[in-house]
């Protein structure tokens, strides 16, 4: 019985974009809420979590850009909106509420982006992508959660800013595994590369040394 990917190769679809000349980490939602079972998380984000400390630790060392996200909603309901209707939950990632506090292990140093955002995507209604365009970026590395949702959601516009889009994929995370993997598959084909962090490390620090050549 062919298997899903096999559909995908019949047409032509996959191939790999690369890295451009100017990478940057972009890392979606990794705050306190999602790194609990008990509140948005579940399968496999702690872990994904877990394994982003050390591909930021090598961006850093890179000195790439780096882009953190968080959902933030007005702690009064005036900013509510569809998605937060959709899960009710999310109402409550108000500015200074734990939950929607960036996790310890990846927080943020002096310099790096942290961006506010009410809707799936990283892009959509903030100014990364101006940010990124100011700065050269044309490949986004993308960890973070969920897999079928912000991070999903993300991808897309990644490419619909012009940027290179690579997914980690033991970077980004969801609570419901079949899902994390059913994306990965549909992403790697058609919107994005999707490679492991030491992959990704690898390919930065080569291209770092070539650079300097």
């Amino acid at each position: 019985m062919p298997s899903e990917i096999d559909i995908y190769k019949r047409q032509n679809f996959g191939r790999r974009l690369g890295f451009g000349k100017q990478a940057a980490l972009l890392i979606v939602d990794f705050v306190n809420g999602f790194d609990d079972p008990n509140q948005f998380g579940g399968g496999n984000i702690s872990e994904a979590c877990d394994n982003t400390v050390a591909l930021l630790e090598a961006c850093r060392s890179l000195s790439l850009p780096i882009a953190h996200t968080r959902i933030v909603f007005n702690a009064d309901g005036s900013d509510d909106n569809v998605f937060s209707r959709k899960i009710p939950p999310l109402q409550d990632l108000s500015e200074d509420a734990h939950a929607s506090q960036i996790v310890e292990r990846l927080t943020p140093r002096r310099g790096e982006i942290v961006v506010r955002k009410r809707l799936p995507s990283a892009f959509f209604g903030t100014d990364l992508a101006p940010n990124f365009t100011q700065r050269g970026i044309d490949t986004v590395l993308i960890a973070g959660c969920v897999t079928s949702g912000c991070i999903h959601a993300s991808v897309l516009d990644v490419m619909c800013h012009g940027f290179r889009p690579i997914l980690i994929s033991d970077c980004v995370g969801d609570r419901d595994l079949e899902a994390h993997e059913t994306n990965l598959r549909v992403l790697g084909q058609i919107y994005a590369d999707v490679i492991t962090r030491d992959e990704a490390i690898a390919e930065l620090t080569s291209h770092q040394a070539q650079a300097a050549e």
